[in-house]
């Protein structure tokens, strides 16, 4: 019987078998985890790579309503310059209209003091509707009960007769007419641009809040996209753990695999082929000096025998 420092070829052989069996099944295990793991690597690749592209489309919308925001503030200044163009063509109508329902001498003239000492307003037309306007909302609100709804019904009826007889007093100022188409025209003008003020300021505001819906969403996906990165980058971690345990154990498979057949060499009086022993020797040397084989080579070293 053979023996080999204090063991019995047999022994060994048998030690050697049940080594190479636990060293094939570890090598598998690994490659099982290792191609599940760069599964998952790819799984999480197309997962941050999509969520990239949803974030660079995002910041797209967030340009695209950030300009669209300027532009509109930029329509909001001129159409204020035009409603102050406005404003202004409307008070010289307004004060060319007063100047000729009061007359030159009205106008010369300076307002008189109240009785307590506060300069008293000039009574228009214009003022006598706002005044009725008034009276007419409070009255609408209840203001007005018992002696004093007397009281402001009469000053009502005095305000009515009061803007009839200015009214028939301007019919015959040819004048005064045509100051007063003007100053309708500067104030349909004037609510005209008050409107397109309005309306591009919304606008702007609306630009603004979608700016800032899109720059919220950026930020989220941003997130996601970030931690899919770091789960890409943890399987992939893991996956070349996995990858060089198995390389680990491909080659100690392989060492316990090249005693096996010396001894069944020595056991049988044969070898392994050549062309056999110079494959596997050529896959070992490129393993051992680092270079990269494919699946295919490993498995074929872990199945040779």
């Amino acid at each position: 019987m053979i023996r080999l420092r204090g063991f019995k070829m047999s022994e060994l052989k048998n030690l050697l078998e049940d080594k190479r069996k636990l060293v094939d099944k570890k090598a598998t295990e690994y490659r099982q985890v290792r191609d599940d793991w760069n599964s998952r690597t790819k799984d999480h690749l197309t997962v941050r790579n999509n969520l990239n592209g949803e974030v660079r489309e995002l910041i797209i919308n967030v340009r695209s309503q950030r300009e669209l925001r300027e532009e509109k503030n930029g329509e909001v200044r001129d159409k204020k310059q035009l409603r102050a163009d406005c404003n202004k063509v409307v008070r010289a109508s307004k004060e060319k209209l007063e100047e000729l329902r009061g007359g030159g001498q009205q106008k010369a003239a300076p307002q008189q003091d109240g009785h307590r000492g506060r300069r008293e307003k000039k009574v228009t037309v214009h003022s006598l509707r706002r005044d009725m306007q008034r009276f007419e909302r409070e009255f609408e609100m209840g203001r007005h009960t018992g002696k004093n709804e007397k009281k402001i019904m009469k000053k009502m009826k005095d305000i009515r007769s009061q803007i009839r007889s200015m009214e028939l007093s301007e019919e015959g100022n040819e004048e005064l007419k045509v100051v007063r188409e003007e100053l309708r025209v500067a104030m349909e003008a004037q609510e005209e641009a008050h409107i397109e003020v309005t309306r591009a300021a919304e606008e702007a505001q609306q630009a603004h809040e979608l700016m800032i819906v899109w720059n919220s969403e950026v930020d989220k996906k941003r997130e996601e996209a970030e931690d899919a990165h770091r789960r890409l980058r943890r399987s992939k971690k893991e996956a070349d753990q996995a990858h060089h345990h198995y390389i680990v154990s491909i080659r100690c498979l392989h060492s316990t695999q090249s005693i096996l057949r010396s001894i069944r060499g020595i056991e049988s009086g044969s070898a392994p082929s050549k062309s056999a022993r110079e494959e596997v020797a050529d896959l070992m040397s490129k393993l051992m000096s680092g270079e990269t084989l494919t699946t295919e080579q490993l498995m074929e070293l872990q199945r040779f025998d």
